[in-house]
């Protein structure tokens, strides 16, 4: 591969073609041009290559020391620009080996010791994430404030209809019964308690960390007059007490971290004993691994993406049975590029009040979080089980798909928020 040289020599370009040339051995053969400066490498222009752009050759040497965490900080600060599709070009990154120099090496050591979290830690880093302005979210978000993966029964429909497809579909697969108790580990803004609170009849107690979001769910259920039906508590899930016929977590598992794990199957075992049922919806790995040191840096502090097998023996541990396990990540890559749509959509008003840096760090993370399962670097799994003693279980699998709602409910959606 040739690179564009100037006239003559002068060490700047001497130090930029050799800074291509390494990160190129880095990158491997992924079809991207790299650029640093005003330096570039030389291909074929009707091939429309996207476009790595580097401001400077400092930021390329720290890029060949810890890729990922540069690479992340880089582009939030403008001193990378991408130049064609980010997620298509961040695919292409993903599927191109990596660099594992000393400072990767580094971080993924230092995860491994921060996978603990006391409930202080939890409550602190929950803040960072998701105590930002709901108004940021709604900007993006579904008109529920869905804030996890979205089921699309078919690939046409709208995100409101997907969301409101997996909530009925988490209900299903928990067998909900009216009358029953259910309790939430993690409820973001409510969405799920209300929805089954709302369409099937059951009553439900709601454990979050962030406050705010807490808050805007009790208004929510005034709003609906499910205020009766479903308490929502300002409270860590480590906090949960009383006895319950179901227990459901979608989305909160990647910040239990693993060191908490047989923790939280004695809490599943003291909720719902070993005659209830439950469910878990989490982010996962296809193999043990680490979390983007970027991502958790920048975005979600003290958060483990575990693997399948990793999951497992915090049900093994009292005998609960599983009853179906489902991945659902082709669903979440495209929930992802549904958000990603909508956050362009009102970039300038994001940049205009959290300013340019934060704007593309989150834009990044949308993108990247695409890329990852579109490439499969990243699963959602789906978990459902019960206690070995439990006589609610369907016969088979058949009712898990009959009466899928995709066209969603304008009324329902509307009077939550």
């Amino acid at each position: 591969m040739n690179l564009i040289r100037p006239g003559q020599w002068i060490p700047e370009y001497w130090l930029q073609n050799k800074l291509l040339r390494a990160l190129r051995t880095a990158v491997g053969p992924a079809p991207i041009r790299l650029r640093i400066s005003g330096l570039a490498e030389q291909y074929n222009p009707e091939l429309r290559l996207p476009e790595i752009c580097i401001a400077d050759c400092l930021t390329a040497a720290k890029l060949l020391l810890n890729t990922e965490l540069e690479f992340g900080d880089a582009y939030s600060d403008r001193r990378i620009e991408v130049r064609g599709d980010l997620i298509s070009t961040l695919r292409l990154l993903y599927e191109s080996p990596g660099i594992h120099g000393f400072w990767p090496r580094l971080a993924a050591a230092l995860q491994k010791v921060t996978h603990g979290q006391s409930i202080r830690r939890a409550r602190n880093n929950a803040r960072q994430h998701y105590s930002l302005d709901t108004d940021f979210y709604r900007a993006w978000l579904d008109r529920a404030l869905v804030y996890t993966c979205a089921y699309f029964p078919e690939p046409s429909v709208s995100l409101e209809a997907a969301q409101e497809a997996k909530l009925d579909l988490v209900c299903r697969k928990l067998w909900l019964q009216s009358g029953e108790r259910v309790v939430e580990a993690g409820c973001g803004w409510g969405a799920l308690a209300l929805y089954m609170a709302a369409h099937y009849g059951v009553t439900v107690r709601a454990f979050n960390v962030c406050e705010q979001q807490i808050d805007v769910a009790k208004e929510c259920a005034k709003r609906l007059g499910l205020e009766r039906q479903v308490e929502f508590i300002h409270d860590d899930y480590r906090n949960i007490q009383g006895k319950y016929d179901v227990f459901v977590s979608v989305g909160m598992l990647e910040h239990v971290g693993k060191a908490h794990y047989e923790e939280l199957g004695n809490l599943i075992r003291r909720a719902i004993g070993n005659v209830g049922r439950g469910l878990l919806h989490f982010i996962g790995r296809g193999k043990k691994g680490n979390l983007s040191p970027w991502t958790q840096k920048r975005i979600f502090p003290g958060a483990y993406v575990p693997a399948l097998s990793e999951v497992l023996p915090i049900l093994e541990q009292w005998r609960f049975t599983v009853l179906d396990i489902e991945n659902l990540r082709l669903h979440y890559a495209r929930t992802l590029e549904e958000w990603l749509s909508r956050y362009e959509k009102n970039f300038e008003s994001v940049t205009s009040r959290y300013g340019m840096s934060f704007a593309r760090m989150w834009r990044l993370y949308l993108a990247g979080s695409a890329a990852a399962f579109q490439t499969g670097s990243l699963q959602l799994f789906q978990i459902t089980f019960a206690g070995n003693k439990c006589a609610e279980v369907p016969w088979s699998r058949a009712y898990l798909y009959r009466g899928e709602r995709p066209t969603g409910s304008q009324q329902w959606t509307t009077a939550m928020y």
